[in-house]
């Protein structure tokens, strides 16, 4: 991958303002980019992560919603390249508002697919998730076989891979998806009943709050460091080895259980305190472990941290928000 290709080029980064979009949109800045225009509604995004970037002179920002196509229009002109990550999150979310699910993450997707066509975008790399495993029960997941879908979230991720499959074939658009297994990091957002797992621990152990953990806690699950998926959406974007639509996996390819992943956070924050236990949530999956193979061959991708040192830099930071008290609540 020759990073000076980005020196050229003008990227839009949907979902700018969310958790992985601001570390993409970070990526880019940093590597010089000719120009990079960030996009979101703010419904899950903050603004905080914006600020980030104003004083880049490369860096553009846009208020909008990908529901609106005559938008998708206008902010695709003059773009080279996508990376998609504007999306409505959580399964249980979307079994609370499937309509809001299909309409941001179905219908957005496809104006984006139909936008990035007519403009004539080079190369569009969007996020998918393990979720469209489903019901699978292999431990490892592969790409090529899939379980029934188990959330609308699932659903809509699934329907985003056939759509891209049908506008690369059909259209000729370059597309990648990526289907990211648990990313977790610095400014993952730690409030709220949709909140992942990770933050919400830190933040709960930090206002030495009771921690909350579904079932019995050893459903495990493939923690991925968001800098891995960051550059596996850099090496999706500028790799020229294939033309069809592919979908791989982002992980690391080793599983923890939630228990295990909540004894590492409670050792680096130095407490001692249990969690208590709850109910199983409605559509998750038990266990969830990547096979990453294909995404090695295919971008050359190779997860650079491990869950253990992406769980004590992601602690470090949230304990530094917290302690400062800038960004956190």
């Amino acid at each position: 991958m020759n990073l000076n290709t980005i020196k050229s080029c003008t990227f839009l980064v949907t979902g700018a303002a969310g958790f992985i979009g601001s570390h993409i949109v970070e990526f880019l800045l940093n590597h010089n980019a000719k120009k990079v225009i960030g996009f979101d509604n703010f419904i899950t995004g903050s603004s905080e992560n914006i600020t980030l970037f104003e004083a880049y002179p490369n860096f553009e920002f846009i208020n909008g919603d990908i529901k609106n196509y005559e938008t998708c229009l206008q902010i695709t002109k003059g773009v080279d390249f996508i990376s998609h990550q504007a999306a409505l999150g959580s399964v249980p979310r979307s079994i609370e508002f499937p309509l809001d699910t299909h309409a941001n993450n179905a219908t957005g997707f496809i104006n984006i697919l139909h936008a990035a066509k007519e403009n004539g975008v080079k190369k569009i790399v969007y996020a998918s998730s393990s979720s469209v495993y489903g019901d699978n029960q292999e431990l490892v997941k592969v790409e090529d076989n899939l379980g029934q879908p188990l959330s609308p979230y699932a659903v809509s991720k699934y329907v985003n891979e056939k759509y891209a499959a049908i506008f690369n074939t059909t259209y000729q658009l370059q597309i990648v998806g990526l289907r990211y297994f648990n990313i977790f990091g610095p400014r993952q957002n730690p409030y709220g009943s949709y909140a992942a797992a990770i933050p919400q621990f830190i933040i709960k152990l930090l206002k030495g709050e009771d921690v909350f953990i579904n079932g019995d806690g050893t459903q495990s699950r493939d923690f991925t460091h968001v800098s891995n998926a960051v550059q596996a959406n850099i090496k999706a974007l500028f790799n020229s080895n294939f033309n069809q639509h592919e979908v791989m996996n982002i992980a690391c390819g080793k599983s923890y259980s939630v228990l295990a992943m909540y004894e590492m956070i409670k050792k680096e924050l130095k407490v001692d305190a249990n969690p208590k236990h709850r109910g199983e949530r409605f559509g998750d999956v038990k266990n969830s472990l990547a096979d990453i193979s294909k995404a090695k061959r295919l971008i050359e991708y190779q997860p650079e941290i491990t869950f253990e040192d992406g769980i004590i830099e992601t602690v470090q930071w949230f304990k530094n928000q917290y302690e400062n008290q800038s960004d956190i609540q």
